[in-house]
């Protein structure tokens, strides 16, 4: 009995060092400077390696079975990734040239258009044809010298177009009968990349889009709605899930709007759950539901994958604080495994992940500069999650000592 009860004494001790070790490394990884809005983190290429390795393993296949646009988002968002990355840092140009005509080959190959219907104006919907053509402009900002793409970056910013000109509404279907303002958004912000890229051509119907959005904002929050039918009617209104997405690409297309939606979106969805976070809420403030296939399950009305692309809306709107505070907190909850040669979080399970991840840390403004926010957060917002580490870490000290100190005590009985 004395040797299994000594046993467990240095089991329990090694299991409180690992403990207290865990809570250093996590408290170290919080507390770490995250790189401003105009920089990256030096770990992109790493992550990045990752996500190719597990496109090569068929993880754009697995994503699909996840939801309806798993396949085209993994790519898509590698792909992206490698520009931003290659526009903050020129010596990754060569290569992000190489990954990106990659991944748009990925995009526009018979298993990119799959669930897509070819029936639909522009072709294949306006999240296929908007996100595409947006990859394809973002890879001509780093290299323009191929006139049959240049060509085919035209031509499809025409077919959009004129799509757009032909509807009564500002948002077109992704899906038969399906619309979500998101994804005319990332369609008109491509036409505007090709404007700022090869000369004004598509002015018109980018500002005729901004003023019939406006004129279609969700009345209880003033915001974008998530969800329309195909004559423009309100279904869902305003999301984090969309909204982080929508926050992206609005800076491209007019400062003022997208400074107005920001403020909106940030007094509304912004949240310290029990004095934690901070992070964003799937549904605003006073609207309580469950989350569904495009939020992904919720904690305490928290959309994890909202938060993490609100990372990057954060960024391209001048948001240093809130961008630096979800980074923060990213590499505490996001349970990161950084090797020489690659970084995956949550142990590299949901690749689909790792790429919003990627495209969130790296992300910048293609067609105009960063703007200047003023934006702050609580000044103790890091106190509670500091208050968890050292009580977490304190706890199998404290519970040693107490022990040993008991024995101690015990001692002259024993002899």
């Amino acid at each position: 009995m004395g040797r299994l009860r000594r046993t467990a004494r240095w089991a329990l001790r090694i299991v409180g060092v690992v403990v207290t070790l865990a809570c250093v490394v996590g408290s170290s990884r919080f507390l770490w400077p995250q790189p401003g809005i105009d920089e990256q983190p030096g770990s992109t290429e790493r992550q990045l390696a990752f996500v190719r390795d597990a496109l090569d393993g068929d993880a754009d296949f697995a994503a699909q079975n996840q939801f309806p646009e798993g396949h085209f988002f993994l790519n898509a968002l590698y792909g992206l990734s490698w520009v931003q990355a290659a526009r903050t840092d020129p010596d990754l140009r060569e290569q992000a040239l190489r990954e990106s005509r990659w991944a748009l080959a990925r995009l526009e190959s018979a298993d990119g258009r799959a669930v897509f219907s070819p029936a639909l104006r522009p072709a294949y919907g306006v999240f296929w044809a908007g996100w595409t053509n947006w990859l394809r402009g973002a890879i001509l900002s780093l290299d323009a010298g191929d006139p049959a793409e240049v060509q085919r970056f035209a031509a499809h910013s025409e077919e959009i177009a004129q799509a757009f000109t032909a509807s009564e509404t500002p948002f077109l279907q992704a899906y038969h009968g399906q619309a979500w303002p998101v994804d005319s958004t990332v369609a008109v912000a491509s036409l505007r990349l090709h404007d700022r890229l090869f000369g004004e051509r598509f002015g018109a119907v980018t500002t005729r889009w901004l003023a019939s959005a406006r004129a279609h904002l969700d009345p209880a929050t003033g915001l974008l709605p998530h969800e329309v039918a195909p004559d423009g009617t309100q279904l869902d209104g305003a999301r984090a899930t969309s909204q982080t997405m929508i926050l992206r690409f609005l800076p491209e297309l007019d400062a003022d709007f997208a400074r107005n939606q920001y403020q909106l979106f940030r007094a509304q969805f912004l949240s310290y759950p029990g004095g934690f976070g901070p992070a964003l809420r799937e549904y605003p403030r006073g609207v309580d539901k469950a989350g569904d296939v495009d939020s992904g399950p919720l904690v305490a009305g928290i959309s994890l994958s909202a938060t993490v692309v609100g990372l990057g809306a954060a960024r391209v709107n001048g948001d240093h604080e809130l961008a630096a505070a979800i980074g923060s907190e990213g590499e505490l909850l996001g349970l990161p495994v950084d090797l020489p040669g690659s970084k995956r979080y949550a142990f590299g399970a949901v690749p689909i992940g790792d790429a919003f991840v990627v495209w969130s840390s790296t992300a910048r403004l293609l067609t105009t500069e960063h703007p200047v926010g003023e934006t702050d957060l609580r000044w103790w917002w890091r106190v509670p999650w500091v208050v968890v580490f050292v009580v977490i870490a304190a706890a199998p000290v404290v519970g040693i000592l107490a022990a040993a100190r008991r024995r101690h005590r015990s001692a002259p009985a024993d002899r």
